[in-house]
């Protein structure tokens, strides 16, 4: 466009010649011929600029929408080994207990002992279908608290208690839960936020290490936390770890258990209590999860 535009003030130069014989006229409009030249190269400047601007600002969009979409196929795939994983286990575990307790003639403790991993199998299946439903109705957006003030030390006292004899875990637990604490929560869904919080803890930390459960009341509000000594999270994880299905690694080398649901839904379910959720290093090994409830 450049050359055409050259090629044609060349050829009005010549015509600017041929038609006027007054040197002052042909200057006139030699000025004027210039002048439109420049405007025009300016104009045919200003459309390429445009034109590379927005073709940075589509590649740029297109190669994010790109990152995403693989991002949420990698999540995706996660999750569908981590469920299947998480299904088959426990089921092929009840199924072997049964079978055993039905054609062999067991010592009494012994059928004890199965049955016991049965009915741990059974609640770890109840967790995973209830997580799978609760993210599940968080998604479709049908989901609502029905709140009443409760003394919470008490209910997270009893709540523990419960499942301490369920997870029987190998660390060390050491509860710090101030007396009296009243707070306004859903009773059906709070027990989602510790138990899956608790439940990684136990998950993430070694043998014969500290979990500590605080509890206690910060002005007219109220913090949770639960820390470990565990393998920690790095800076770059703990602005993905509340992600859904978004978990550490690949599943197909994974060992721990879980679907990456969790800390979604307690991400989720502490904003509904007006709540705030950090992940914090705690010093010198391990991760804090720290929960401030708003009034």
């Amino acid at each position: 466009m450049i050359e055409q535009n050259n090629d044609i003030y060349r050829l009005k130069s010549e015509i600017n010649l041929l038609n006027h014989e007054d040197p002052q006229v042909v200057i006139e409009q030699g000025n004027n011929l210039e002048k439109k030249l420049l405007h025009r190269r300016l104009m045919i400047a200003g459309e390429g600029i445009v034109f590379i601007l927005l073709l940075a600002f589509a590649f740029v969009r297109v190669r994010n929408t790109f990152n995403k979409e693989a991002e949420l196929s990698a999540q995706q795939k996660n999750f569908s080994l981590s469920v299947t994983h998480e299904l088959k286990s426990p089921i092929a575990s009840v199924k072997l207990a049964l079978e055993t307790l039905l054609k062999r003639d067991l010592e009494k403790e012994k059928q004890k002992e199965l049955l016991s991993n049965a009915i741990s199998d059974a609640d770890r299946l109840t967790k995973l279908v209830e997580n799978i439903l609760l993210a599940a109705r968080i998604e479709n957006s049908t989901f609502s608290l029905h709140k009443e003030n409760i003394n919470l030390s008490e209910y997270l006292e009893e709540g523990l208690r419960q499942t301490l004899q369920v997870f029987n875990p190998s660390q060390k637990i050491v509860l710090d839960i101030q007396p009296n604490v009243y707070f306004s929560i859903d009773k059906t869904i709070f027990p989602s936020i510790f138990l899956n919080l608790f439940e990684n803890a136990v998950k993430y930390s070694p043998e014969n290490s500290l979990i500590k459960i605080i509890l206690k009341a910060q002005g007219t509000g109220v913090v949770l936390s639960i820390s470990d000594e565990g393998i920690g999270i790095s800076e770059e994880e703990k602005q993905k770890i509340f992600k859904k299905f978004y978990r550490i690694g690949s599943e197909e080398i994974r060992k721990t258990k879980g679907t990456g649901l969790g800390l979604y839904i307690v991400k989720y379910l502490t904003e509904k209590h007006n709540g705030t959720i950090l992940a914090k290093n705690n010093i010198p090994k391990g991760t804090i999860f720290e929960i401030i409830f708003n009034a």
